[in-house]
């Protein structure tokens, strides 16, 4: 480094100042009794102390060291140093401080030059030297040296040596520029270093022909010199013109390069900048040089068009990416998390705030574990560490499942993010899972079915070949599985099935019913089929929805003789019932007549009119007119059950006080009962109302289990007739605590000439339950607990509606004649 015009003067002038102060302080010992020269001299040397103090501190503040040599310490013979004056910032003396070892001496200044008097250096014109070389040289014939030396770390220091007089002066400074590996502009900084390092001149020469900016400023902040880019970037005419104006290329610059200085460290800053009319996007970059600052600018415009670009598609992706249903989290080179949308934080149900603080992927892994969020693992360390190994060796997409604790189910994707680092989507398919299951349980539950049927089924798509079939089809049409598992033609098929059926005008319209994908064509159709070996077949023709159609054949052929014996055993029975009826009708009217004349005569002799009767007599003509009345009802009966079974009995439907019909109903049977010493009751609940009903088949319902329980009820028992309504129901129940029925008897005691006690013709309570069904009622029978029975008759309170459907479906099955 050359001694500059600035620096000489201050050394001189500080050395003056010392010699000036001590003329003046033996000038004063010598002449005391001359004040008044001792006052001028007294002034002198306050101004020479206040110039001294201002050239120290202009020393302190040079960004390096200066160390100093009087007199005799020039005559030192050898290689020995001399301990120097040294001046200087504390800053740069600690940092060269940071190159000497503590043994070498107590004297700082020798401890510098010591630790740096053997490093590898470089003078000016390249040659390679050492500082003990050069003090020798100084020392002994004055030559002036400027060295960069350099120090360990990869740190330059620049060392200048000049001699002053009777003195020598070694200017040393750090001039490392830092941080030059970030970009490839930092790159040619560090080539340029390299440069410097071998030969100044040659990195000036090469900066005046770099085609981007460059320049060079003093301590002062003043431009020193410039290349012709810069020239060309400010608009100036020549060099001369640029220095004197001291034209920069905006005020930021300018500080910029002020700072560097200043605070000796390096500066890179990118800024838009107005360049010959064009708003330029410039990197500008400083750094420390000795005695100044260097700088360049590099036109980055393309660069940050380019990132604002890419910006911008970021921000459309993150954008595109917050609004899909699947979790998404991108995390960069550093394993840092740069992204993640809504849906992965909702899915984690992790706070803003971490998320915000951007955690590594492994920070992440262990909050969803503390959470218990993550799948159960035995060695959760070692999983944990093959998931961050996908940063590494990742090849293409990794996919896998994960099921967490919560039964949640995730399809998890991991790949290479284009701006490095890697992405990751978490899909949730607990319900495609499910759907799938249930899927596949609905087409093996189909294909078993299918299977099982006994009718033979196959579906043919639009282009007329099978989809599917089952093995009845195979069996029906005697069909080989090779045949049918590549999915033939239907063409194929038919021909396979014309030997057992030979109509081909069937088989050409079930082949429209395939292939023709118009309306008309898609319908159901259905027929027959008699095939030659006798068997009958039915067949039917479906659309399905996804325009395949179905096909479907039944063997009828036992079902049609079946069908053909029990029509004629049909046939048979309602001949055998009409021939019944017209017998019981026959019968009843034939009885009703001889039994009218017995009963007309018996109640003449009962009434003594053709003379008296003995005791015995009355007793004959009473048991002849009992049997009469006996057999009158029971042909009543058998008259209303001919009447009921031929569909033509109707009711006579009119507003019924229930309570009244029961308590005449318990009258009627009360002389009897008495005969018997059995007693009778009523046990109604509530008010019954009014009910729509048939009053006489009502009081022949009570009259008739009132009468089955006197036969079966033994002297001294008890019969209790219920009521209640419910609603839009009423019930009445017939209970007694006689000896009750057997449990088989009980199940066939509703049905016609069934008996119970064989003394009857068992038609009460068939009768019972014929009336009660025509009321759109049931009937029910179970035992007294401790013996005894109970029938219970349930009814609708308005019979109407019930009777007109059951007459309604008796017409619809052609029971009712019209």
């Amino acid at each position: 480094m050359a001694l500059t015009a600035e620096q000489v003067p201050i050394i001189m002038a500080a050395g003056a100042a010392a010699l000036g102060l001590a003329a003046l302080l033996w000038a004063l010992r010598v002449s005391d009794g001359a004040r008044g020269a001792a006052r001028k001299y007294r002034d002198r040397s306050a101004d020479l102390e206040t110039t001294l103090a201002a050239h120290r501190s202009i020393l302190g503040a040079h960004p390096g060291v200066i160390l100093v040599w009087q007199g005799e310490a020039l005559e030192a013979e050898g290689d020995d140093i001399i301990p120097p004056e040294m001046y200087g910032s504390p800053v740069a003396l600690a940092g060269l401080l940071s190159f000497t070892d503590d043994a070498i001496s107590p004297d700082p200044a020798v401890r510098i030059i010591e630790g740096l008097a053997d490093l590898e250096a470089r003078d000016s014109a390249g040659q390679d030297t050492t500082l003990r070389i050069r003090l020798r040289e100084l020392r002994e014939s004055g030559q002036a040296f400027s060295l960069t030396i350099i120090g360990p770390s990869g740190r330059f220091l620049e060392a200048d040596g000049r001699t002053a007089g009777a003195r020598a002066v070694v200017w040393v400074s750090d001039a490392t520029i830092k941080g030059l590996e970030e970009s490839s502009a930092r790159g040619k900084l560090e080539e340029a270093r390299q440069v410097i390092a071998r030969d100044p001149t040659a990195f000036l020469d090469m900066l005046g022909k770099a085609p981007f900016p460059a320049w060079r400023m003093s301590g002062m902040g003043k431009l020193q010199w410039v290349n012709p880019a810069y020239i060309d970037a400010v608009d100036g005419t020549n060099l001369d013109r640029v220095l004197d104006r001291q034209l920069m290329l905006d005020q930021a610059t300018a500080d910029q390069a002020r700072k560097t200085i200043s605070e000796g460290i390096d500066i890179d800053e990118t800024r838009h900048i107005t360049i010959n009319g064009a708003r330029r996007a410039m990197r500008i970059l400083t750094f420390p040089l000795s005695g100044g600052a260097g700088a360049m600018a590099l036109d980055v415009t393309a660069q940050e068009d380019a990132r604002e670009e890419l910006n911008r598609h970021v921000r459309a992706h993150d954008e595109t990416l917050n609004h899909v249903a699947d979790a998404v989290a991108i995390f960069g080179a550093d394993r840092k998390l740069t992204f993640y949308n809504k849906a992965f934080r909702d899915m984690w149900d992790l706070d803003e705030s971490f998320l915000l603080d951007r955690p590594s992927h492994g920070q992440l892994l262990d909050r969803l574990r503390e959470r218990r969020k993550l799948p159960a693992r035995a060695n959760y360390a070692e999983w944990r560490a093959e998931e961050l190994s996908y940063y590494l060796d990742i090849d293409g997409v990794k996919e896998d499942t994960w099921s967490l604790p919560d039964e949640r189910t995730l399809s998890v994707t991991r790949q290479r993010h284009p701006m490095g680092g890697l992405l990751l989507l978490f899909k949730d398919i607990t319900g495609e899972l499910e759907l799938q299951t249930q899927f596949n349980a609905i087409v093996k539950t189909q294909s078993s079915t299918l299977d099982n049927l006994h009718e033979a089924v196959a579906v043919f798509g639009a282009d007329g070949r099978m989809k599917l079939h089952n093995y009845a089809f195979e069996r029906l049409w005697s069909l080989s599985e090779d045949m049918l598992k590549d999915h033939p033609d239907y063409d194929d098929v038919v021909e396979e099935c014309i030997p057992l059926f030979h109509d081909t005008e069937i088989w050409a319209a079930m082949k429209s019913h395939i292939t023709d994908p118009s309306a008309k064509a898609r319908q159901s159709t259905t027929g027959e089929m008699r095939r030659s070996d006798g068997s009958i077949l039915t067949y039917l023709t479906h659309p399905l929805p996804d325009g395949n159609t179905l096909i479907a054949f039944a063997d009828v052929t036992a079902t049609r003789r079946v069908e053909s014996a029990l029509r004629e055993r049909a046939e048979a029975f309602e001949a055998a019932d009409r021939l019944k009826t017209e017998f019981v009708r026959n019968v009843s009217y034939q009885l009703r007549s001889p039994l009218t004349v017995i009963f007309g005569y018996a109640e003449l002799l009962e009434t003594q009119r053709n003379g008296d009767l003995t005791e015995r007599q009355k007793d004959y003509v009473s048991a002849i007119l009992s049997a009469s009345d006996h057999l009158s009802k029971l042909i009543e009966n058998i008259l209303d059950l001919a009447m009921i079974e031929a569909g033509r009995m109707d009711l006579d439907l009119e507003d019924v006080d229930l309570g009244s019909v029961i308590e005449e109903s318990i009258e009627m049977v009360v002389s009897k009962a008495e005969d018997t010493q059995i007693a009778v009751r009523s046990d109604i609940t509530g008010d019954l109302g009014m009910i729509r009903a048939d009053e006489r088949r009502i009081r022949q319902i009570l009259f008739n289990l009132i009468s089955n329980s006197l036969r079966f009820t033994e002297s001294g028992g008890e019969i209790v007739i219920s009521a209640q309504r419910m609603g839009d129901m009423v019930t009445f129940s017939v209970r007694d605590n006689g000896r009750g029925l057997e449990a088989d008897k009980r199940a066939t005691s509703f049905d016609s000439f069934v008996s119970g006690d064989q003394r009857g013709a068992g038609l009460g309570l068939a009768l019972v339950k014929h009336f009660v069904d025509l009321h759109g009622g049931t009937v029910g029978m179970k035992p007294v607990e401790g013996g005894g029975l109970e029938v219970t008759c349930w009814l609708p309170a308005q019979a109407m509606r019930a009777v007109s459907a059951q007459r309604e479906l008796l017409l619809s099955e052609n029971v009712v004649p019209s």
